[in-house]
C-alpha cells in the first residue's frame, strides 16, 4: 500500500471541495432527496456550464451521485452524513454570530465609539452581508 495521506489533510481536501458556494447550495437543495438538475438551475443562479463543472466536482468526490431516468438526470447525496454536516454548519455559523452580537452589544454599552462605527458596512465585495447572500451567484463576474 502507497503512502497514506494523514486525516487532517483528508479533511482539508474535504472542506476545500465544499469550498464553493454553488457546490454548498447544491448540497442544501439535495438534502430532501434527488432533484433533477432542471431544478437545480432553476434554484440556482448561475450559467449551466458553471453548475455541470460544479456538480463533476461533486460527483467526482463521491459527496453525490447522479441518476438518469429517461431524459432525466438527477443528483442525490451519497450518504446522508453530509446533511447531517450542512445542520452542523448551520448551528456554528449560528452560535459565531450570535457570540459577536452579543460582542457588539458590549461594545456598544462601554461607552461613546471614538469613530464611527458601521460606516460602509456590506458594501465592500467581502463585506459582513456576504456570506448570508442566499444566491450563490452573488460573487460571479
Amino acid at each position: 500500500m502507497g503512502m497514506q495521506v494523514p486525516l487532517y489533510q483528508a479533511k482539508a481536501e474535504f472542506f476545500r471541495m465544499l469550498g464553493h458556494p454553488v457546490r454548498i447550495r447544491v448540497l442544501e437543495l439535495l438534502q430532501n432527496g434527488p432533484v433533477p438538475v432542471r431544478d437545480l438551475l432553476a434554484a440556482i443562479d448561475v450559467e449551466a456550464s458553471n453548475l455541470s463543472q460544479q456538480l463533476a466536482v461533486l460527483r467526482r468526490s463521491g459527496i453525490v451521485v447522479s441518476i438518469r431516468d429517461g431524459a432525466t438526470v438527477s443528483y442525490a447525496l451519497a450518504g446522508g452524513d453530509v446533511a447531517d454536516l450542512l445542520r452542523a454548519a448551520r448551528r456554528i455559523l449560528t452560535e459565531l454570530l450570535v457570540g459577536q452580537s452579543e460582542l457588539l452589544a458590549e461594545l456598544q454599552q462601554s461607552g461613546p465609539p471614538t469613530h464611527s462605527t458601521g460606516q460602509g458596512r456590506g458594501r465592500g465585495a467581502d463585506g459582513p452581508g456576504r456570506m448570508a447572500a442566499d444566491h450563490a451567484g452573488a460573487d460571479r463576474s
